[in-house]
């Protein structure tokens, strides 16, 4: 249940997305050259995100189903809004292969992705802030984790059997509550619907990968909350793989046996978890810097269009992408 704020936000997520697409696009491409110059002068941190979401090195020719930037599909209006508000800046006619929506695999031809498999052979998985009214949103916590309920808390669908394994292992906690908000989950399962700040009353927070990631990992790490999960397997823009156990997070067992004994150890050790907590914090911080992640984008779309032979690059900006 979306909140006033919340859909007003997205109405002007709308609003200003549909405007730009009545503008007049060569305004845009006429910035191209200013932009990338100086996305290029950024520093050396914002080049390894680049490269990390764009790991291609060698040229390359997309597919014959390769789509034209002014023929970009629009059925799934956010992915299609997150992209064409960089693509926009192109020539209309450079052509992109894309995959929108949860992407199990790993494309055979590079594309431009929200999500990609956490493993070594993944490099043609672009991975672009797709949906991200959804997956960014990390809204302000206030309670500290001292003063947050001692529980541990989880809601969600049961659209991976991870969840409801989780769900069959914690039943008989009495520290828990977790259950399946929708309403066709099975009665056993079942628990009412909480909002993130309801979620955020809790000291502990499981975070669960459904159809690939977890939707609620970023804000649940940029709450005052302790997220505990099993090591994720699938990343996005938020470099999931990058996260460390921990660190950043308290790992879990794939059967949940240790989430007793974990949740004991924080129990007595507050300041233990306080300090993955303010990690955590930082991690996302990152994220919130909207100069480098519009000019990661952006670089990231040059770095393709270079190495499909469709643009030839200007010296200075190729040598920073490249290093």
């Amino acid at each position: 249940m979306a909140s006033i704020q919340r859909t007003t936000a997205k109405l002007f997520y709308y609003a200003r997305n549909v405007m730009r697409d009545i503008a007049p696009q060569a305004f845009f491409r006429r910035r191209l050259a200013d932009r990338l110059e100086k996305a290029a002068q950024s520093d050396e941190a914002v080049r390894r995100r680049l490269n990390y979401y764009n790991k291609l090195q060698d040229s390359f020719s997309p597919s014959p189903d390769a789509v034209r930037i002014d023929n970009l599909p629009s059925t799934r209006s956010m992915y299609y809004y997150d992209l064409k508000e960089f693509a926009r800046y192109f020539d209309p006619g450079l052509r992109l292969d894309l995959e929108f929506g949860d992407v199990i695999g790993v494309p055979k031809v590079p594309s431009f992705v929200k999500n990609r498999p956490i493993h070594a052979d993944n490099g043609n998985a672009l991975i672009m802030k797709f949906n991200k009214f959804r997956h960014f949103h990390m809204p302000a916590d206030a309670v500290t984790f001292a003063d947050k309920l001692p529980a541990v808390v989880w809601r969600g669908d049961l659209n991976n059997p991870i969840r409801t394994r989780f769900l069959d292992a914690v039943r008989d906690l009495p520290f828990c509550d977790a259950g399946a908000h929708k309403p066709d989950a099975p009665a056993r399962y079942s628990k009412p619907f909480l909002s993130i700040s309801q979620h955020l009353r809790y000291r502990y927070i499981v975070s669960l990968e459904g159809n690939d990631v977890a939707t609620n990992l970023k804000w649940i790490m940029n709450s005052n909350s302790l997220c505990l999960m099993p090591p994720p397997t699938y990343e996005t823009w938020f470099a999931e793989s990058q996260l460390e156990a921990n660190v950043h997070y308290v790992p879990l067992d794939p059967d949940f046996a240790d989430l007793t004994d974990k949740v004991s150890y924080f129990e007595k050790h507050p300041a233990a978890a306080e300090r993955i907590v303010a990690s955590a914090n930082a991690y996302c911080r990152k994220f919130s810097n909207e100069w480098s992640e519009q000019a990661i984008s952006l670089l990231a779309l040059y770095k393709y269009f270079v190495l499909s032979g469709q643009i030839i690059p200007d010296a200075a900006i190729w040598r920073y992408i490249m290093g």
